[in-house]
């Protein structure tokens, strides 16, 4: 650490004039994908705050194949900012020969960007009616960037709706795992793909958790490391993904507006209708997708470089996404798995270890920590959560879902064997998607899953309502 901070001090007083030293530096908690750090640096002037992003790691992380790199997202940041984007300005794209890898340092901005305290703080009551209409206009405003003029054609994908499924599942399927539900939405997402539109720039990740506000309204646009150049509907039906919602389903626009009030603030910048039924395709799209970017991060911790604790805890939230899909596509009755008492007698139980572990975890770490160190704590507890959920549900959960794949392919077979034969026949598409007791295998299934992995998430509440 203490060669990364030299590297970084002597970059910040040779690339930026009115920097006189480095007084601090610390990585941020979340960014899961891209690291986030706050300097704090000594100038004529007196102390000033400035932000890193960073690869992980200094090295390019591909994310679902459409990744441009830190370098064209300073370049976007700052094409964005020029068409009227409220964004920071960027003072510093990292070469090569700097030694640090992938990012760039821009201004630092003061505003709320964390998703769940957007949706109920106090302080963005009088703002939040109006920010789905906000969102609207501003994604207007990128989508109306001129790829051509700024060069970003000449650094960005064009992906079309087909390939960008097709890119999503194939991704999945290097994962080499069997999640029946994200191959049942897969071949839904071919079978119903948009046409007719005109291809803009796409931010890609524009939600809830990306967008900085503050009373006032939107103080910056962050995170633009997916975009690329496609169907503009993408952003609007990504911003409606109910992850992005965190917690409150009667408001789809990121948890704080409706439909009505996002689309009115885009027609009024774009002077063109919104196409509803592409922003839900891409709505369930981005369940999809975000499906599969779970895993990615599950992947991600097996084969490295930044290892942390949050990543395998984001790969269980893969059932969140699956649930939704669940939810938009194939809703219905749900019979959920009840707990049974454990058989083991061991003193101490299993369950009473990791318990142990989870409390001092939250009682003793959390207490005696704060930032990064404190965030991750609450995730490792969050981690031994689900732990304890699969030791008192998993063993009859997956008996269960053993029992439903048999009887629907009418064969024998572990469950691994029977879930690899099942996503065959799906993506083959031998399997109609109408057949009745597939879509009550899945529906059962995943919901249970989710009852495992995240019982507080709003989508099993409206699976199970």
């Amino acid at each position: 650490m203490a060669d990364f901070q030299a590297t970084l001090a002597g970059i910040l007083e040779r690339e930026l004039p009115n920097v006189r030293a480095l007084v601090s530096c610390e990585r941020l908690s979340g960014g899961a994908s891209q690291e986030t750090y706050r300097l704090v640096v000594a100038t004529d002037a007196g102390e000033e705050r400035l932000c890193m992003r960073r690869a992980p790691g200094g090295e390019r992380v591909e994310t679902l194949g459409v990744n441009p790199g830190l370098a064209v997202e300073a370049m976007l940041m700052r094409s964005a900012r020029e068409a009227g984007v409220p964004e920071p300005e960027v003072h510093y794209v990292l070469q090569e020969a700097d030694g640090l890898g992938e990012g760039f340092i821009m201004e630092w901005l003061d505003g709320e960007a964390l998703g769940a305290r957007i949706v109920r703080a106090p302080e963005l009551d009088g703002i939040r009616p109006r920010l789905a209409r906000l969102c609207g206009e501003a994604l207007a405003r990128i989508h109306a960037i001129d790829v051509a003029a700024t060069g970003l054609d000449r650094v960005l994908h064009r992906v079309t709706p087909a390939e960008y499924v097709e890119q999503t599942w194939e991704r999945y399927r290097a994962f080499e795992t069997a999640q029946p539900m994200i191959d049942y939405a897969g071949r839904w997402l071919l079978e119903h793909l948009p046409e007719g539109f005109d291809y803009t720039l796409v931010h890609n990740d524009f939600r809830n958790g990306n967008i900085m506000f503050s009373p006032q309204g939107i103080v910056a646009v962050l995170d633009w490391e997916l975009a690329h150049i496609g169907d503009p509907m993408r952003d609007l039906g990504w911003i409606c993904t109910n992850s992005w919602r965190f917690g409150r389903t009667d408001l789809p626009v990121g948890g704080f507006g409706s439909y009505e009030e996002l689309f009115a603030g885009y027609e009024s910048v774009a002077g063109m209708p919104v196409d509803r039924d592409r922003v839900k395709f891409w709505e369930v799209f981005g369940s999809f997708w975000w499906a599969v970017g779970c895993l990615g991060m599950a992947e991600h911790y097996r084969h490295g470089p930044d290892k942390t604790v949050e990543r395998p805890a984001i790969g269980r939230r893969s059932s969140e996404c699956q649930v939704d899909c669940v939810n938009l596509l194939i809703p219905g009755p749900v019979e959920l798995v009840q707990p049974s008492p454990s058989a083991d007698a061991d003193m101490p139980r299993v369950d009473e270890l990791v318990k142990s572990v989870r409390d001092f975890l939250r009682e003793d770490v959390m207490g005696a920590t704060e930032g990064r160190t404190n965030f991750m704590a609450r995730v490792a507890g969050n981690s031994l959560d689900i732990v304890l959920r699969d030791l008192e549900l998993g063993e009859q959960h997956r008996a269960l879902e053993h029992e439903r794949l048999r009887a629907l392919l009418g064969e024998a077979g572990t469950l691994a064997d029977l879930r690899m034969a099942l996503v065959q026949r799906l993506r083959s598409g031998d399997m109609p998607l109408d057949r009745e007791d597939l879509i009550t295998y899945l529906r059962q299934t995943v919901v249970n899953q989710v009852a495992i992995d995240q019982p507080k998430y709003s989508g099993f509440a409206t699976a199970t309502r």
